[in-house]
């Protein structure tokens, strides 16, 4: 229910249903499932073997990757905000959510509600 209650109060605003609306959706959620699994990689994966195994690679690497998919995820939610119809405080929200270790992840899903409403 919580769940729920988040997810109306991230998204109050009218979902277009044409098929123009339904793609940039359907590509801001896969935006978001990227860059959420290259936080994940880069703080669980990268960070401890850099720290634990003396493998400083493993930053270097993943680091900008995570760079280039959260430009990309930015880059999505600016593109998508006139489209979409979203907010300037749900836009800071899905911002703040990227910073946040699952934060993407669960916007992906909301995503992922939104774009399943939108073709029933």
């Amino acid at each position: 229910m919580m769940r729920q209650r988040i997810a109306l109060q991230l998204w109050t605003f009218c979902m277009p249903f044409d098929a123009t609306a339904i793609k940039r959706l359907s590509t801001l959620r896969r935006a978001a499932l990227i860059e959420g699994t290259t936080l994940l990689l880069l703080l669980f994966i990268a960070v401890p073997l850099k720290h634990l195994a003396g493998m400083p690679q493993a930053v270097s690497i993943m680091g900008p990757i995570h760079g280039i998919a959260f430009i990309f995820y930015i880059v999505q939610l600016l593109r998508s905000r006139a489209m979409l119809r979203i907010d300037g405080a749900q836009l800071a929200k899905l911002i703040v959510a990227a910073f946040i270790p699952f934060g993407a992840l669960y916007a992906a899903q909301v995503f992922r509600g939104k774009e399943e409403a939108s073709t029933h």
